[in-house]
């Protein structure tokens, strides 16, 4: 990593145009307020936490801290802060498409605020995230527990928004587990930690783990993140190489220039690694009548459930029929499943079954099979 560029470069000296995104150095809410409305697919925004701190923070060593105590991170009472957070936040709804979402992330210094100012603005609440770092900074003095986390708000642009939520890919990144609202992270360290002279580039450069999670779930390839406090690119770097294009906002000509070359050394993954696991809402219906008419199954043709308990006889219009002590029934595969069983619903696809081979085989298989014929 180079020196930083010299304080009070123009935009054009660092500055990023590419197909794979942007960076665009000056205030953010100006720059905001010129882009296309409704151009952008979603939003990450670390703003300055306006830290409440009293003095310098000391290690039992008596070496100091080195802390966020930098002039942008310095807003004002919060008077000021609330105007300046509202201020944004209009800006960014206004460049959002309908069904964008934005991810902000803050401290207990200031994230409350900042839900408070989304809410009032119209955005619709989603989740709070909260990362739980591994290696988090210890509490010196000892007044206080450990500050062990931070808190995302993941809010859409309105209620009313189709916001996309990567549930399966979600679900696959956690060993086929509900993907939970708490995240263990490592705060940024080791190789991924920018510095300059041996100090740190920028001193809350997050975690690359962090962006690709919140990147992956609610976001597709070739769609446009933004970020207004762009800071050393980390959302830039990791959008890039997930095969999405960025927009990011810094106002410090150093820190462009820093994110500008950190990116430039990021290679996109191909388009295989690129494809995300899709949730069965989001398949393309194909109604088991298909199957029939595709001669997958004959009309005629007996089912069973996977215990051989029930069956019933397969009828040309994409109906099922049977008999038995719980009387004779006619319809979809999910009533008539749900009827032999006394149950409320039943998931017919995975309930009835066909013999293949010998074996009792999921009529969802042969779903699945005429999906990838149709190319679906």
């Amino acid at each position: 990593m180079t020196k930083r560029a010299p304080a009070g470069g123009r935009s054009e000296q660092v500055g990023l145009e590419s197909p794979e995104g942007r960076i665009l150095v000056g205030d953010c809410i100006a720059i905001m307020e010129s882009l296309p409305e409704a151009s952008v697919d979603m939003v990450f925004a670390d703003p300055p936490y306006n830290l409440q701190l009293k003095g310098e923070l000391h290690r039992p060593n008596n070496s100091r801290v080195d802390g966020v105590d930098d002039a942008w991170d310095q807003i004002g009472d919060f008077a000021a802060y609330d105007r300046f957070t509202r201020a944004w936040l209009t800006a960014a709804r206004r460049a959002l498409k309908p069904d964008g979402t934005i991810w902000v992330i803050g401290s207990y210094h200031n994230i409350f605020r900042v839900g408070s100012a989304l809410q009032d603005l119209g955005y619709w609440m989603l989740n709070d995230v909260v990362w739980r770092k591994t290696n988090p900074m210890p509490n010196f003095r000892g007044r206080r527990f450990t500050n062990a986390h931070e808190t995302m708000i993941w809010a859409a642009r309105g209620e009313e928004s189709k916001y996309t939520f990567n549930y399966a890919a979600m679900k696959a990144l956690n060993d086929d587990l509900q993907m939970r609202s708490d995240w263990l992270i490592p705060i940024c360290g080791g190789p991924e930690r920018l510095k300059i002279d041996g100090k740190k580039a920028h001193p809350t450069q997050k975690p690359e783990a962090l962006l690709h999670r919140v990147i992956l779930a609610g976001s597709r390839p070739g769609e446009t993140i933004l970020d207004p406090f762009f800071g050393s690119g980390t959302t830039g770097a990791v959008a890039k190489r997930l095969g999405r294009r960025f927009i990011g906002i810094e106002r410090d000509p150093d820190y462009a220039a820093i994110a500008k070359e950190r990116i430039a050394d990021v290679r996109q993954l191909d388009t295989e690694a690129l494809t995300i696991t899709a949730s069965k809402r989001e398949e393309p219906r194909i109604p088991f009548g298909t199957l029939v008419e595709r001669g997958l199954l004959q009309a005629g043709e007996v089912l069973t459930d996977p215990s051989g308990k029930w069956t019933a006889r397969v009828r040309a219009d994409g109906t099922l029929a049977t008999s038995g002590p719980r009387g004779d029934h006619r319809g979809s595969i999910h009533q008539v499943g749900a009827a032999v069983q006394g149950a409320p619903a039943c998931n017919g696809w995975t309930f009835w079954c066909v013999n293949l081979e010998g074996q009792r085989v999921p009529i969802d298989v042969l779903r699945q099979k005429l999906r990838a014929e149709l190319g679906a």
